[in-house]
């Protein structure tokens, strides 16, 4: 569907550009971002996001980078001095957060892929949970628009087995992590508890969250005490949900799968509970467990569309883990089912209990392409039962809240930095039309379908 610019005009970062060849328009805005612009949407159906609501017939004024001023059309004059888009039928929501993503390094072209992919798909907030060096600068860069991406947040290498060998090296390493300006400290397993403990105390000393796994010997509950500020996978929760009495090896399976036998459902209110009174946040990314331990064959998910964009070599990986992952001769389907009914349960539970819930996928990771692999973790939250409202919070304002920053992005709001999605349809209503994206603004900047439309075709490695 058209964005409604007029036939033969694209406005694209601001700018308005009749009869100039599509791919070279395009090009050109990639390569050389506009500076920000006047722009109105008029008559839009405006899902601020602030509440489960939708005005109706709003005007939206954004000016450099920022939300000027929302109100009824019939209230808001646009002069010709204003870009226009025209809004009638469509629904304007804020960007989306990515909260467990993973930003590639080294090659620039398939960084700029992956950036470009979650831009396509209404993300314009990711949080990089596999940071390095580069990505401090990667991160200046797209904050001053030199590069086109999504704000990043980004941690530094992880503390692992092999990166931590004692306390005082974790407290080391997450000293000159602060001194060098990363978000927040990320946790693969691995960790002593002594090691973690140290990493907590000096963290919590410098206000600098951590977040990922959970250590076996750390386990859900040391987590929550040391105050952790997001569980991301749900790691360590099949455990905590295993009687005491069991005698199972704790460390097995993937994030617990082989203890969903073993875990009982009734444990999960107060797990839940116990979550939420240590105000610690979780990114469930369920659509990567999906996509590897229920029983699907992988030269079916190799059909999904859009795989097409990402390299060969990365799909037939995907495809390799996928067939292992089934061929172990301890997989059981029911099992897979069990494991995967548990989890979303739990999700619904965390999310009544009052814990937060945030919206991450973990990509590009085994089928989850950039972005798009953002909208079916929409579906999967809405499946856990939350509404569809619920699970766009996960994505606006609640990373927004967790990183702190309420006053800068999350809702629509005047003040606020303009990261907007224009949709075809409400979302509301069905979770899916989330991703029947008419258009997307980052930070000011406005890129149509057709821009996008055209940047994936160039990225199309099937039509390429």
């Amino acid at each position: 569907m058209s964005d409604g610019t007029k036939k033969g005009t694209f406005l694209i970062f601001g700018k308005k550009i009749r009869n100039v060849p599509f791919f070279l328009l395009l090009a050109s805005a990639l390569v050389r971002p506009a500076a920000a612009e006047s722009i109105a949407f008029v008559g839009v159906k405006l899902i601020p996001m602030d509440a489960e609501r939708v005005l109706e017939d709003q005007t939206v004024i954004v000016r450099d980078r920022r939300i000027e001023r929302i109100g009824h059309r019939g209230d808001i004059e646009v002069g010709d001095h204003l870009q226009t888009v025209a809004g009638e039928g469509h629904y304007l929501m804020p960007g989306l957060s990515e909260m467990h993503a993973h930003v590639p390094a080294g090659d620039r072209a398939y960084l700029e892929r992956v950036l470009f992919l979650y831009v396509a798909n209404g993300i314009t907030t990711v949080r990089g949970m596999l940071g390095e060096p580069s990505h401090l600068d990667l991160r200046r860069a797209i904050a001053d628009g030199r590069i086109v991406g999504p704000r990043l947040y980004t941690s530094g290498p992880s503390f692992n087995a092999q990166s931590v060998d004692d306390p005082d090296a974790a407290v080391a390493m997450a000293r000159d992590q602060e001194r060098a300006g990363y978000d927040f400290l990320k946790i693969h397993p691995g960790l002593t508890r002594a090691e973690f403990e140290a990493l907590a105390s000096v963290a919590n000393e410098l206000h600098m969250p951590f977040a990922g796994h959970v250590s076996t010997s750390v386990g859900l509950q040391g987590a929550l005490a040391a105050g952790q500020a997001s569980i991301d996978h749900l790691d360590s929760y099949m455990q905590a949900l295993v009687p005491g009495n069991a005698t199972v090896q704790m460390d097995a399976g993937f994030f617990g799968f082989e203890l969903a036998g073993d875990a009982a459902e009734a444990r999960i209110a107060a797990v839940a509970r116990q979550t939420a009174a240590a105000d610690v946040w979780n990114v469930p990314t369920q659509t990567l467990i999906e996509n590897l331990v229920l029983p699907v064959d992988a030269e079916e998910m190799r059909r999904r569309p859009e795989l097409r964009y990402m390299p060969p070599d990365t799909v037939d990986q995907w495809a390799a883990a996928k067939r292992q992952f089934l061929a172990d001769p301890g997989y059981d389907s029911e099992q897979a089912r069990r494991y995967v009914e548990l989890r979303r349960v739990l999700i619904l539970a965390l999310h009544e209990a009052g814990a937060g819930i945030l919206l991450g996928s973990d990509a590009p990771q085994v089928f989850n392409v950039p972005g798009f692999s953002a909208h079916r973790e929409l579906g999967l939250l809405v499946a856990a039962g939350l509404t569809p409202y619920e699970a766009l919070r996960a994505g606006t304002a609640a990373p927004a809240r967790f990183f702190g920053a309420a006053d800068t992005f999350g809702i629509i709001a005047e003040g606020l930095e303009a990261d907007l999605v224009l949709l075809e349809a409400n979302p509301l209503e069905d979770i899916a039309n989330a991703s029947r994206i008419a258009g997307v603004m980052l930070r000011g900047r406005w890129l149509p379908r057709e821009a996008i439309d055209a940047r994936l075709r160039e990225l199309d490695f099937a039509g390429n």
